[in-house]
């Protein structure tokens, strides 16, 4: 059995629309987690996690995004703005979450988790920058983590995700 205290199942978080998403409903998936940002030189990665995205979600997976304004002011939209741009030009279908800190204390609770081994039993790794990437197996439990200049194609992340599905 599953200890639900090192599982991200337990958190809950508001997707760009506003409705409250309980991360439990990502059960049996594999996830990968990514902090994005609209200005961030990194952002054509959307691009990549989408097409990830639809050559394995029909296996288990899927993608949640955290937009953070947190590295270099890089995310200045605002909800529907984010989710626009998101998809006008990168053809986002993965979960958009509502724009969020993911370092210091002002965290959520879902990256103080993510970036800290005491709460998550696995690993300590704090994003230094957007588009820093956790992922997540089936029960909810971190088991690495990819800096952002690692693509999201790359035979390093989708050989780590097909070991999992």
């Amino acid at each position: 059995m599953t200890d639900h205290s090192k599982s991200i199942h337990q958190f809950k978080a508001k997707l760009l629309n506003g409705l409250e998403k309980n991360l439990s409903a990502y059960k049996d998936k594999v996830l990968l987690v990514v902090n994005i940002a609209s200005a961030c030189g990194f952002v054509p990665q959307l691009k990549e996690l989408q097409e990830l995205r639809a050559e394995l979600k029909d296996k288990g997976f899927e993608i949640l995004a955290f937009p953070s304004n947190d590295f270099g002011r890089q995310e200045p939209l605002e909800g529907e703005q984010i989710s626009e741009f998101c998809q006008v030009n990168y053809g986002v279908e993965f979960p958009v979450f509502e724009k969020i800190m993911v370092r210091g204390n002002q965290a959520h609770p879902i990256y103080k988790f993510l970036s800290d081994k005491k709460l998550n039993g696995k690993m300590t790794s704090t994003p230094r920058w957007n588009f820093h990437k956790y992922l997540i197996n089936k029960q909810g439990e971190v088991v690495d983590y990819f800096f952002p200049f690692t693509k999201p194609m790359s035979s390093k992340v989708k050989k780590k995700i097909m070991r999992l599905l």
